[in-house]
């Protein structure tokens, strides 16, 4: 099914039509599905309308449901079963999905990981989980082989995800041009590594029988990687109950239509938000997914001069790189009815500019890996109120109590822990009996993050946790220390989160120098290659002594205090 701009659901929500004028109701009946049936539910209801759009090359909705028959037959021949592990390091590109599905429809359970994570951050996930299969963009697989000599791993599969791509696109990346060049090594390595399985290999196995067991609701579908309170990460499982949980309060929340939205999905889909909210609600709805394989202002706006777009999830920092292309090339958002931000604050400044853009609605939620994510969120509606993260979704209960005394409510008006019940907050840590013991309290989920209620609206205020939110992402200052003090020039450092501009927070390090420090740019290359990109200090600033407590412990506040007064003195 295809619908014009002047069709859109975007543009029938004119004049007092805005969706989500009513509020969602508070408790709601959930079908008893697991994620692969929402896919077939929808390929048997709108079967020629389009699923996924990938730099302009299109599949439909039956189309993607055999593609995930074939690809679950081919892991099937490679043993996968129900209850294994597979990984999946992958951008958010048609093949991810399709493989995330396949996995799930043998019952299998799918890891997430960022596809960008090098060998030495990826080895202790894999000896956590153990998964003996990873499917893997052909970018990473140079990352990913070296972990079959210190983990379980034995199959690595490489996609070339330029296959998805249309054929003259595909043409185009392989000009004897830099600017060519430098496209395609963004997008493929253009080489399959020795010992690593292809992709296309996996279809060649016919489909799997739609008589096969599948995965009953309260299986795990995926598992996800969060830092907890200690810095280590933890694996967090969501079982399909989780997410259909979640996807039917989204949709609930958000007034969005069956079969006449049109998605942009730019988060990774190893981030909860993305994966859910971007991509698992639009299958949810029969949407067209338009999928672009990083967050480009450039990819973002081809996409929406390409196709209708309703629905956007993101966070601060994305929705402002699009405004600010789309007002530099000319590109109209009128459409785009619906935005839904997360992970840091929204500046009610850019709320109101988005919305003169867009003719639509644009507000902040909240949520955790956790909770599948999302369990608080503005209404789509006037009583919606900027600054402030929202109510609580459908069947979700929240308290706010002393963090000493986690059995003890604190009142409105006064900032307490925030914690949280209902149908898509999971069940514990991966093999952490500890961990899980710490993170609940009577059934409750403690999420770490501090926050106040006035009128039965929720404003974060702080957090217990040291971590650091960039770009949307969590990074542990704990675990950048550890791998920093390697280098033989510090002797001793902190890592903090400086507010930086607009919204989120910068990493920087307070380095107390073993000599000379070496320049900047010289640091974050070394560190670059044991850390993740958005993990890397974005500044090394050297001090002479870090400010400790009594106890000799640093203290991460004044650390901040300290450079922002530079900041203000230089």
């Amino acid at each position: 099914m295809r619908f014009s701009r002047s069709e859109s659901a975007g543009s029938r929500r004119r004049d007092g039509q805005r969706r989500g004028e009513q509020r969602a109701p508070r408790h709601l009946d959930y079908p008893e599905v697991t994620i692969p049936e929402l896919l077939e539910r929808a390929a048997a209801r709108v079967p020629t309308r389009t699923c996924t759009d990938f730099l302009g090359a299109t599949r439909s909705y039956a189309e993607i449901d055999r593609a995930v028959r074939r690809v679950a037959r081919g892991l099937q021949t490679l043993g996968v079963e129900r209850g294994d592990r597979v990984a999946v390091l992958l951008p958010t590109c048609p093949q991810n999905l399709v493989v995330t599905l396949a996995i799930m429809r043998l019952g299998a359970q799918v890891v997430q990981h960022n596809p960008l994570y090098p060998t030495d951050e990826l080895e202790p996930l894999f000896l956590d989980h153990g998964a003996t299969i990873a499917v893997v963009w052909d970018n990473a697989v140079d990352a990913v082989l070296p972990l079959r000599e210190r983990t379980r791993l034995t199959q690595v599969v490489s996609v070339d995800i330029t296959r998805s791509v249309p054929v003259r696109t595909r043409l185009a990346l392989r000009l004897p041009i830099e600017k060519a060049r430098q496209s395609r090594a963004k997008l493929t390595s253009g080489r399959l590594a020795d010992g690593a399985l292809p992709w296309h290999r996996l279809l060649h196995h016919g489909l799997l029988d739609r008589s096969h067991p599948g995965p009953v609701p309260s299986d795990v579908a995926v598992i996800l990687y969060t830092s907890g309170t200690t810095g280590r990460p933890k694996g967090v499982p969501l079982t399909h109950a989780n997410l259909v949980a979640n996807c039917y309060q989204g949709i609930a929340w958000t007034g969005l239509e069956f079969g006449t939205e049109g998605f942009l999905a730019v988060l990774p889909m190893f981030h909860a938000f993305g994966l859910t909210i971007g991509v698992l609600v639009g299958l949810a709805l029969g949407a067209t997914i338009t999928m672009v394989p990083a967050p480009d202002a450039t990819l973002m706006t081809q996409a929406v001069r390409r196709r209708p777009i309703t629905f956007l999830v993101a966070v601060p920092p994305i929705f402002e790189a699009l405004l600010a292309r789309a007002e530099q090339d000319g590109v109209s958002l009128q459409g785009l009815s619906t935005g839904l931000s997360g992970a840091m604050a929204l500046p009610p400044e850019f709320v109101a500019r988005w919305e003169q853009a867009t003719g639509g609605l644009l507000i902040e939620g909240y949520g955790l890996t956790e909770t599948a994510p999302v369990i608080v969120g503005n209404p789509f509606s006037i009583d919606r109120r900027p600054g402030h993260i929202g109510i609580p979704f459908p069947d979700t209960e929240i308290r706010l109590v002393d963090p000493e005394h986690p059995e003890r409510d604190v009142p409105d008006g006064e900032s307490g822990e925030l914690l949280v019940t209902g149908p898509q907050v999971f069940g514990g840590y991966l093999d952490q009996p500890d961990e899980t013991a710490q993170a609940f309290v009577d059934g409750w989920f403690r999420t770490g993050d501090l926050a106040s209620r006035e009128d039965g609206y929720l404003t974060i205020t702080g957090r217990l946790k040291d971590l650091i939110v960039t770009g949307g992402f969590n990074v542990s200052p704990v675990e950048v220390e550890e791998v920093l003090r390697r280098h033989p020039r510090i002797r001793d450092l902190a890592v903090v989160g400086v507010p930086a501009a607009g919204s989120g927070e910068e990493v920087v390090a307070a380095v107390v120098a073993e000599g000379d420090l070496p320049p900047g740019p010289e640091l974050r290359s070394w560190a670059k290659q044991h850390l993740a990109a958005y993990k890397v200090p974005r500044r090394f600033v050297e001090v002479d002594e870090l400010p400790t407590n009594v106890l000799g412990k640093v203290v991460r506040p004044d650390v901040v205090a300290m450079l922002r007064e530079r900041d203000a003195a230089e």
